[in-house]
């Protein structure tokens, strides 16, 4: 999983590089909070992020609203390293979007458990995006009934995208979620058994 930083520290930012490849992400850095939203630009796959709070050109705080109001970023995870232990602060950074955060200087036990837990909302989201993909791949083929439909004008067969002629209702049961009851209509009725339907109408079961 990759894994975006932005540390306007040099050696902070080298011990998060080297912390994080030890537990086998892949880091991509960045000095500050314009030059990782420009990184953001330009790879859209990274599933999490650990900005620092305060950075020169764009702070990470800033950064993690510009996440949010994207429609291709928004989904991302992002945990901020602060100084700031004030809880206002702490609620400010949580309003402005972070999924997390972590005091400085950070404790690497801490910061190992809430990647953790990162990465496994990310992997959730990941899974749950592609259940959504496959449920609207289903709907759009469940739509195609209100397309064009091959039926023969006497048996009133269709087919199928085989070639193949089924009943109707076959056809229905294979392209949608639909199941039959049988039974007879009035018409049919009277047509195939006449002193039934008779009976049957002069108990006012039935209409014409």
């Amino acid at each position: 999983m990759k894994i975006l930083i932005a540390e306007d520290d040099q050696t902070s930012r080298r011990v998060l590089q080297a912390v994080l490849s030890k537990w086998d992400y892949q880091v991509v850095e960045s000095q500050n909070g314009l030059e990782a939203w420009d990184v953001l630009q330009a790879d859209q796959t990274m599933q999490m992020a650990i900005f620092d709070w305060m950075m020169p050109e764009m702070d990470g705080l800033e950064l993690t609203r510009r996440i949010r109001a994207s429609e291709t970023l928004s989904g991302m995870y992002i945990i901020l390293l602060t100084a700031k232990g004030r809880t206002e602060d702490i609620v400010a950074g949580l309003e402005a979007g972070a999924n997390d955060y972590v005091a400085k200087p950070f404790n690497r036990e801490e910061l190992m458990a809430r990647v953790g837990v990162g990465r496994r909302v990310a992997e959730l989201q990941q899974a749950l995006a592609l259940r959504v993909g496959e449920l609207e791949a289903t709907l759009a083929e469940i739509k195609t009934l209100k397309g064009l439909i091959p039926m023969c004008a006497s048996c009133k067969k269709i087919r199928d995208d085989q070639g193949f002629w089924q009943q109707v209702e076959g056809y229905l049961m294979q392209h949608s979620q639909a199941e039959f009851s049988h039974g007879l209509c009035p018409e049919c009725m009277e047509k195939i058994y006449p002193e039934y339907f008779e009976i049957m109408r002069k108990k006012g079961e039935v209409g014409r």
